[in-house]
């Protein structure tokens, strides 16, 4: 039976991806108490990359600032997938409690809450008031694989 989360997903059109496979030494998700910690979530698509590049308007090879919000809107979807790994329903989540978003652009963009907004705005519709979080966008000169943008989140649970 699908759980009320996994049916709002349904209902907004999303399907809980598989969890990615670690790219490195690390772990998904980790349950400490009455907190999940997800590692940074690239934006995968059917295990790979939909686009790599760095944020901004610059031309050919970058990615334009409204397509990458939708990527960050895919990078939430899977940090809640690793969520899911380790509590194995995501109703056990009560609320969003941090989000940090990291977006590859250069020095002069400064749209990364923009970006950001991607994921924001995806977990308000998903969890309602308790989608509401507290959160950091940053600017870095690259990222993993060269992703565009990575999210990590923290999560408050049912224990």
């Amino acid at each position: 039976m699908t759980g009320r989360i996994e049916a709002r997903l349904a209902e907004l059109g999303f399907t809980l991806p598989a969890v990615v496979p670690p790219v490195a030494a690390y772990v998904p998700a980790v349950l400490d108490g009455d907190r999940v910690w997800t590692s940074g979530q690239l934006p995968f698509v059917d295990g790979a990359l939909p686009v790599a590049g760095r944020v901004g308007s610059g031309g050919d090879g970058w990615v334009d600032p409204s397509e990458a919000a939708g990527l960050a809107r895919i990078c939430a979807l899977n940090a809640l997938a690793a969520a899911k790994s380790v509590l194995g329903d995501l109703d056990r989540i009560v609320r969003v409690v941090k989000v940090v978003g990291f977006v590859a652009s250069d020095p002069s963009f400064t749209g990364q809450p923009l970006v950001i907004n991607g994921a924001s705005e995806f977990l308000g519709e998903v969890f309602g008031s308790a989608g509401v979080h507290a959160r950091s966008a940053v600017g870095v000169a690259a990222l993993p694989l060269g992703a565009p943008v990575e999210i990590e989140m923290v999560f408050a649970v049912t224990t």
